[in-house]
């Protein structure tokens, strides 16, 4: 029996190990979008460090990506920043790429 519990233990702990990285890409993800979203909108560098916090925090109010994309969507709507949802999106996309790229890196 000992077998089957180790190897329970060992897919429980390759979840949680897995749900971590997952939650360290999404923030990294959201800290890239920010600045890039903020060089858009013509915040300075000390405003989208800000920004980039703002978006990180937009994340935590619903699952999925959805709470993010709405606040660049808005956001880019209020300074008149021409960017279609599809460019958006696939900013997103690209930006969980290259989040993922950096925490593989680290560790």
């Amino acid at each position: 029996m000992s077998g089957i519990d180790d190897r329970g233990d060992a897919f429980e702990n390759k979840f949680a190990h897995d749900e971590v990285l997952r939650f360290k890409a999404e923030a990294r993800r959201n800290k890239l979008l920010g600045l890039w979203a903020a060089e858009k909108i013509g915040k300075n560098e000390t405003q989208a460090a800000e920004y980039a916090k703002e978006v990180i925090r937009s994340d935590f109010e619903e699952p999925g990506d959805e709470d993010v994309f709405r606040k660049i969507r808005q956001d880019f709507d209020n300074a008149g920043v021409e960017q279609s949802d599809h460019q958006i999106r696939r900013t997103m996309e690209e930006l969980m790429n290259e989040a993922i790229t950096q925490i593989k890196g680290e560790g």
